[in-house]
């Protein structure tokens, strides 16, 4: 029990502290592709935490569970974890533990159908926007124009991801301003930021006064605008995706007008952009890559220390 308790305390420190320390890093901002990773990373050691100790528990509240679980570990690996008499505290907390988990399961099941929803309610309008001509196939082409006075590029997920964009984003548009902004929309599809954003929102709307879940969804929005950002200025260049940028949202009231859209990040993507802060040494990125991997291996240390020991 002592080892379940552990990884409980564990996973509830990592989740209050994770946040605060990310949010004094001064390198996600240079670095997205790292920071997500790094996200990633930390809520990967969290659930751990939480899935170990519930396992841990139901061994030392159950004897099935326990028979099964260390059947094929030799008599002294058991006994190093001293099982068996907890008393009630241990089913209490497995069985929480196991409401958490199927409650998690739910909440990604619940995103991911209503995202298809979603999806379904877009497709459905873009085929009345833009119907299909004789001979084509719904999602059968990669990149849709649609008629449109509003300045507008978008990227729709799903099995047959499409690119979508107005007429009015084509005549603004011009040359590699246009060829940047399809390349940030395909730098959405081809890293699946789709899949972060439900799993994000999932674990925020189950568990919404965990502070690791909340930051985790709202730093996914901001990190994946800005990774896609990066990948279009790598190819077209830093000004040139700035520039698209104001161009297609120059009418939105985000850029300081007279009613400032609440929350909008343009700006500050912009100002990024423009200010072409250096990148990161390959060191230092491969170091917070490789220390970020190692983070969900901490629980498993702590879960397998008894065992070690036993066997040494």
């Amino acid at each position: 029990m002592l080892v379940s308790l552990v990884l409980l305390s564990l996973g509830a420190l990592a989740a209050v502290v994770a946040p605060r320390l990310v949010a004094r890093a001064d390198w996600p901002e240079r670095e997205p592709i790292v920071a997500l990773w790094v996200w990633q990373c930390v809520v990967a050691a969290v659930l751990l935490c939480f899935a170990l100790s519930m396992t841990f528990s139901a061994a030392a509240a159950w004897h099935f569970v326990r028979g099964q679980l260390f059947a094929p570990a030799p008599h002294g690996v058991l006994e190093a974890y001293a099982l068996g008499s907890e008393g009630p505290w241990a089913a209490l907390l497995a069985v929480l533990l196991a409401g958490g988990g199927l409650w998690t399961a739910a909440m990604l099941t619940r995103e991911i159908r209503d995202a298809r929803a979603r999806r379904r309610a877009r497709r459905a309008e873009l085929l009345v926007r833009a119907p299909l001509l004789p001979g084509e196939t719904p999602g059968s082409e990669p990149l849709v124009v649609l008629e449109g006075d509003r300045p507008d590029a978008w990227w729709l997920a799903g099995t047959a991801p499409q690119l979508v964009i107005t007429t009015a984003a084509l005549r603004r548009l011009k040359g590699r301003q246009l060829d940047s902004v399809l390349a940030h929309e395909q730098g959405h599809a081809r890293a699946r930021h789709d899949w972060l954003l439900h799993c994000s929102s999932a674990l925020a709307t189950g568990f919404p006064q965990i502070p690791v879940f909340a930051a985790f969804r709202d730093e996914m929005h901001r990190l994946v605008e800005l990774a896609a950002d990066d990948s279009a200025s790598k190819r077209f260049g830093r000004l040139t995706t700035a520039l698209a940028l104001v161009e297609l949202n120059a009418d939105r009231g985000v850029f300081g007008g007279p009613c400032p859209a609440p929350g909008g990040q343009l700006p500050q993507r912009v100002d990024r952009l423009l200010s072409a802060t250096p990148r990161l040494t390959p060191g230092r990125r491969l170091r917070l890559t490789a220390a970020a991997a190692l983070v969900p291996v901490v629980p498993l240390l702590v879960a397998f220390v008894p065992a070690l020991r036993a066997l040494t």
